[in-house]
């Protein structure tokens, strides 16, 4: 894939680069990383430290004697700060607190004594990976470049599990490759002077949640107040999405105080009970520098739009490919108003609010409290008595609760508390996945339940953590789609410290079924407009959806002749290809197809590669 990916346009916001140790074995290594158009950041012996891709206004880095920093990313540090803690630094392990200190997006790398230090951010959306090439370890950005150094195959069985809906985790965090390591996101790769060992070292712990919502909002809002104003300090033009919810007009406000000027940015939906035009006016009443765009909603491409036609190249496959059309299609506008970065408010549905599954807990801890709280959920969910019981009778830890829907990969979903309640969906899949791929699923699902911890003890935390990571990991490869595009996109809400700043409140204060996102509502009250606070709902975009999978259903069917999952025997194409002729049948509700088709569309990137790509002689059936 390394000819089409590197010739493709990149810009700020796109960039990917692999670190090398200071031997001569590593610099050998590195050459081979050298494509046209990349750049080298060198160790002071000239040996490369970074290969790879990046913009000026990406990168900041330091030297002093010993010590390298570099942080590329979107960080407001400077290079005289830098070069400080350079001078400061004694070990590798001392730049964690650094990570923990800046606001921004970024990846952070240092050299010491030979030894590095590489890691990414905690919400996932900028990872770490490594592996051992020609002997020598090499960490980077994207899974894909050192698959292609290594001349690897994505695995079929890892390639199988992503075909599970959802996937569970650690599972969705794995690489598609064998010989590919992924760093999760709380933990930084070291790699030791001798080039040959690495390890992983944890920089991250989420914050206990014991703030008070008085105590905590003004934290939150100072966070986001820093995550906005990271982008939009340098002034120029900026765009931002302006749906009315309170998430994107939380952004607009903040960006729209900065030296910045703003242009919004509103799709209206399609279905006439769409609202979120009218609060995004309602906003705009009390912004008049910002300049409002609006746009025709019938114009706004629908889910499923142009497939076929997606030639972006990613690292592992993504349900983002069914939103990119509706994602990307306004950035190029964006960019001739002279926008250099688009604001968006995703991720605030995931820090801002969190998961009813904290009641598990504190229907132990605090059960009048819990009760009183349960019932208001029980009338606004409609969760029936005996099922919310039974949900919160549940106490197998989260690797039986694993290993238990391995076992039930068929079985039809279980109830909606169950799952609110609980440590999240089980996985399931679909009559289309074949039995031999359901085999392989359902081993990897064994064996992983019985190692894995969950991301919290508390299930209502982990469910929160594992939101945060898998919305991060849809972005990230959104956000390379915009750079292509032409338009860098940004979320400020899934910048760490935003996170950290939401998740330390109580969470019996930020999830209430008598409030709206207390927590942000808090936060912006004397910035938002009260008006646009007191929303309490947001558009589903359902019509737009079941709509794209009738328009759509002709380059559906097309995606399933010669299908790559097929090939590989992990599909029945022939049953997807029925399928996609009846778009209203029953068993297309809820997503049930984002799984197979992103990586069917992830596949089928890989055969644009420079050596074409085709399943292995041992996969015909």
């Amino acid at each position: 894939m390394t000819e089409l990916h590197e010739s493709a346009g990149t810009g700020p916001g796109d960039a990917h680069f692999t670190v090398f140790t200071d031997r001569e074995d590593a610099a050998a290594v590195a050459r081979s990383f050298a494509r046209p158009g990349t750049r080298t950041l060198p160790h002071p012996s000239g040996r490369p430290w970074l290969v790879g891709r990046w913009h000026d206004d990406e990168i900041v880095s330091a030297r002093v004697g010993p010590a390298s920093i570099a942080v590329i990313g979107c960080c407001p540090v400077d290079e005289e700060e830098l070069r400080r803690q350079a001078a400061k630094l004694r070990d590798v392990g001392d730049v964690g607190a650094l990570a923990r200190r800046w606001s921004g997006s970024f990846h952070l790398v240092a050299a010491l004594d030979g030894r590095l230090r590489v890691q990414g951010t905690a919400s996932g959306l900028r990872l770490v990976f490594h592996a051992v090439v020609d002997g020598v370890q090499v960490a980077s950005t994207r899974a894909d470049t050192l698959a292609d150094a290594l001349g690897e195959r994505p695995d079929e069985e890892r390639l199988a599990v992503r075909l599970l809906w959802p996937v569970p985790y650690p599972l969705f965090e794995a690489s598609l490759w064998q010989g590919v390591t992924a760093v999760a996101p709380e933990d930084a790769l070291i790699i030791a002077a001798d080039g040959r060992s690495a390890r992983h070292s944890r920089w991250w712990t989420p914050p206990e949640p014991v703030r008070t919502l008085a105590d905590g909002a003004p934290a939150v809002r100072e966070a986001l107040v820093e995550a906005v104003g990271a982008r939009t300090r340098r002034g120029g033009v900026v765009s931002c999405d302006l749906s009315g919810g309170l998430d994107s007009t939380s952004v607009c406000v903040l960006a729209d105080r900065s030296p910045a000027h703003v242009v919004a940015s509103t799709w209206p939906g399609r279905d006439p009970a769409d609202t979120d035009l009218h609060w995004a006016r309602e906003a705009v009443k009390h912004l008049p520098d910002v300049e409002h765009v609006v746009w025709d909603a019938d114009d706004s491409p629908l889910v499923y739009d142009s497939l076929l036609s997606i030639d972006d190249l990613l690292d592992e496959p993504t349900i983002g490919v069914m939103d990119r059309s509706r994602v990307l299609c306004h950035l190029p506008a964006m960019a001739e108003r002279g926008s250099r970065v688009h604001l968006t408010g995703i991720g605030g549905d995931h820090v801002a609010w969190c998961s009813e599954a904290y009641y598990h807990r504190l229907a132990r801890t605090r059960p009048l409290f819990a009760a009183q709280r349960l019932r208001g959920f029980r009338a606004l969910w409609q969760w029936p008595l005996g099922g919310t019981l039974r949900a919160l009778a549940d106490a197998r830890p989260y690797g039986r609760w694993l290993a238990d829907a391995g076992g039930r990969l068929r079985a039809p979903r279980p109830a909606t508390v169950t799952t609110s309640l609980g440590w999240g969906m089980p996985p399931r899949l679909f009559d289309w996945v074949t039995p031999e791929a359901g085999r392989m699923a359902q081993r990897v699902l064994r064996e992983a339940a019985a190692t894995t911890a969950p991301l919290h003890r508390d299930r209502g935390l982990h469910a929160d953590l594992e939101a945060i990571r898998s919305c991060a990991r849809i972005i990230r490869q959104w956000d390379r789609m915009a750079a292509r595009a032409g338009l860098p996109m940004a979320s400020p809400f899934l910048d760490d410290r935003v996170i950290e700043a939401c998740l330390a409140i109580r969470p019996s204060e930020r999830v209430s079924p008598w409030a709206y996102k207390p927590v942000l509502t808090a936060a912006m009250r004397g910035l938002v407009p009260e008006a646009c606070l007191r929303r309490t709902n947001k558009a589903a975009a359902s019509m737009d959806a079941a709509e794209g999978l009738r328009r759509h259903r002709a380059d559906l069917t097309a995606l399933w002749e010669g299908s790559r999952l097929e090939q590989l025997g992990l599909v029945d194409g022939a049953a997807l290809r029925r399928l996609a002729q009846r778009p209203s049948a029953p068993g297309l509700q809820d997503a049930a197809l984002y799984s197979t088709i992103a990586a069917e569309v992830w596949l089928r990137g890989l055969s644009r590669s420079r050596t074409p790509w085709a399943p292995p002689a041992t996969a015909e059936r």
